[in-house]
């Protein structure tokens, strides 16, 4: 096997020889090495095979006739393989079968008679060169015209109806009467088809600012709709907590509902990499907002998290709330953080409900909300608010 190898330099070829004859291998070797390319000498097309499984070829020059795989065949294979090297076939002699067989069955792109001249080398080696220098600038004028056109779809998705909200009711455990409803990013467009892939590409293009601009925009619009005095939970990139004038600037048009707005932090990012947080928070509060921790237990700074938040409630992730009802370890987790909370007049939401055992094994350890598929699954927010209503 030949393990891969470091970048090489931009004027440096990557050149496999393959021919049963040691002294032709030699020759040619010596010649291209002398030149500063790096070659690959192989006796037989088996071992050839082998080296293209593991290397990034940009020239194969291959003898017609070899014990074992022919030579074309073995340009055939290199084809399959690596569509981007450049592929040479070498005869003792040229005959028009061998040149028409090489050339319609597109195995080779150039046929050499032996004994091979220097310069027709050197310049077949330019030639090559010349060629992957081409290939690398379309490949890089197709990324940009792809990221391009990548960040105009999210442009797009952000300022026109495919992006949506869907709510999933919060319910407390007393009464399973909704005392609010967590806003859950959907999307319709085809390709930037689910919420990952749209935070996805908000971070690749520096647009997570836009996103939880366009994702206010539509909460105030739920809130204009939600009755009574129910609450809604959204969810905030972390990378938001890091640019305060900005955030302040988005949360304005939610300012008139302020103390029916709880901002969830997750748990699993790092407030340390997010400059400027704790002017954030300061704002977030200030101006009558909430805070939640969501995922608390997904990660691996829930203490930390905890004490420099202070929230107002804890989400409890569905990965501590799974099966809770017959691992006693768990519960006894979910139970020390339900007397955490109580000690600080925090309220615990347990998240990713699905059975009754879940449901009931969370409340006696003292859970103050729940929510899950166990009482309904996210829904468009404008069918949700035509038939319920938020109780307290």
């Amino acid at each position: 096997m030949h393990p891969a190898r470091t970048a090489k330099p931009a004027n440096t070829a990557v050149i496999l020889l393959v021919d049963d004859d040691e002294r032709v291998r030699r020759a040619l070797g010596l010649v291209l090495q002398s030149q500063g390319h790096e070659v690959i000498s192989c006796p037989d097309g088996e071992s050839a095979i082998e080296v293209a499984r593991d290397r990034v070829l940009d020239l194969a020059v291959v003898d017609r006739r070899m014990s074992g795989i022919d030579g074309i065949d073995v340009l055939q294979q290199l084809r399959e393989m690596q569509p981007m090297c450049n592929r040479v076939l070498l005869s003792g002699s040229i005959d028009v079968d061998t040149a028409i067989a090489a050339v319609n069955q597109g195995a080779a792109a150039h046929v050499l008679e032996k004994p091979v001249g220097i310069d027709e080398l050197t310049s077949l080696v330019e030639d090559t060169m010349r060629r992957r220098e081409r290939m690398i600038e379309a490949a890089s004028d197709l990324q940009r015209m792809n990221r391009s056109a990548s960040r105009m779809r999210l442009l797009t998705l952000l300022a026109g109806p495919d992006l949506r909200l869907a709510i999933q009711p919060i319910v407390r455990a007393e009464t399973n009467g909704i005392v609010a409803y967590e806003a859950l990013l959907r999307s319709a467009d085809p390709v930037l088809s689910g919420p990952l892939a749209v935070l996805r590409a908000a971070e690749e293009h520096n647009l997570v600012g836009r996103l939880g601009e366009a994702v206010m925009v539509r909460a105030a619009g739920i809130l204009d709709r939600l009755p009574g005095d129910g609450s809604l939970f959204i969810n905030l990139h972390p990378d938001e907590l890091a640019d305060p004038d900005g955030l302040c600037e988005r949360l304005d048009v939610l300012r008139a509902s302020a103390e029916r707005v709880v901002l969830e932090i997750t748990e699993r990012s790092s407030l340390s990499d997010a400059r400027g947080w704790e002017k954030s928070i300061e704002a977030i509060l200030s101006r009558g907002f909430r805070v939640a921790v969501d995922d608390l237990g997904s990660g691996y700074s829930s203490l930390s998290v905890l004490a420099e938040l202070q929230p107002s409630f804890i989400k409890i992730d569905m990965s501590i709330v799974r099966d809770i009802d017959h691992i006693p370890r768990k519960q006894r987790l979910f139970d020390l953080l339900c007397r955490f909370a109580d000690a600080t007049e925090t309220l615990v939401v347990a998240e990713g409900i699905e059975t009754a055992a879940e449901a009931e094994t969370v409340k006696r350890c003292g859970a103050h909300l729940l929510q899950g598929y166990f009482y309904a699954r996210p829904e468009p927010w404008e069918k949700v608010l035509g038939d319920s209503r938020p109780t307290a």
